[in-house]
């Protein structure tokens, strides 16, 4: 008997558990000619944002012992130009398309959600890990309030499957998780990159032009599968772990400690063919230990 890869997200079918992370897989074109598209889950395509973004200015990627750190500062040609453009090459591949939206005020998250719902993607990311220009620049996923204020604006402007995507610079994870489940969130994507600084010793100068940046890759691995065990304890709907997935030990340990599936992303800058390898390998796990369906991976942690 064939075994079951396909995984439910709460109303989103993907026919394998291996997904790739918003950012790092810009809109699928360039990694289009190392593999084969049709592999994947999904595709969470770059961010967005309602007007075109050049991103931030100077330099915005630096590597890390273990990672690397950037502040390219949303940089993407804003939603119009991906629906004219983007999605009619993303629908020539069996995947599923993830939007991933970004919004200064929660009246540019709800802007960008009610123009995409009448569009052919197939969910919503929300990331709510963006500045709250009218909070003083805090992003909106470090305060439960407006965390609550803003997936339920959202909620309210589609009827499209909707992902928020959680930030790890929070004091509470689970409450911060509660909170998105409660107002009508799908699915939980977990987790963002942890605020990092990298100094140049000899210019005396941050190494990143903005200074602070987000820090991916395998150092931040340990603690995206913790709060992945953590949110899995706090609520019922799905999750998609992410931080730091390099081969398919990594993206098995996530669905151990409770994602249903998985996102790679700074490691596709490591090896393009990452997802092939972590399907492969996850394939074969199931065999060794004699998995019928890949959706019995998750959770199934041994206390």
């Amino acid at each position: 008997m064939a075994m079951k890869l396909n995984v439910d997200l709460n109303g989103l079918i993907l026919k394998n558990p291996v997904t790739v992370a918003s950012g790092t897989y810009g809109f699928g074109r360039e990694y289009s000619e190392f593999i084969d598209l049709n592999a994947l889950g999904a595709i969470s395509v770059k961010g967005l944002t309602l007007e075109p973004r050049e991103g931030n200015e100077g330099v915005r990627i630096a590597e890390t012992p273990m990672g690397m750190l950037n502040s390219v500062g949303l940089q993407n040609p804003g939603v119009y130009e991906f629906i004219k453009n983007e999605i009619p090459f993303l629908r020539q591949f069996d995947l599923k398309i993830i939007a991933n939206i970004n919004g200064n005020t929660i009246e540019e998250y709800c802007e960008i959600a009610k123009i995409l719902d009448m569009e052919d993607v197939d969910s919503i990311e929300l990331n709510i890990s963006c500045p709250n220009v009218k909070n003083g620049g805090l992003a909106f996923g470090t305060n439960p309030q407006v965390v609550r204020e803003v997936v339920k604006s959202v909620r309210a402007q589609t009827s499209k499957h909707l992902i928020v995507k959680l930030s790890p610079n929070v004091t509470d994870i689970k409450a911060i998780a509660k909170i998105v489940e409660e107002e009508g969130a799908n699915c939980i994507s977990l987790i963002n990159t942890v605020t990092g600084m990298e100094i140049d010793i000899h210019k005396r100068r941050t190494v990143l032009q903005r200074g602070v940046g987000g820090l991916s890759g395998p150092a931040i691995k340990p603690i995206a599968i913790k709060l992945v065990y953590d949110v899995y304890q706090t609520v019922k709907i799905p999750i998609l772990g992410m931080g730091g997935i390099l081969n398919y030990e990594d993206a098995v340990a996530f669905m151990l400690a409770g994602a249903s599936a998985i996102a790679i992303g700074t490691g596709n800058f490591v090896n393009p063919n990452a997802p092939l390898d972590v399907l492969e390998g996850i394939e074969k796990y199931m065999k060794t230990y004699d998995y019928d369906a890949v959706s019995q991976i998750t959770g199934n942690l041994k206390k």
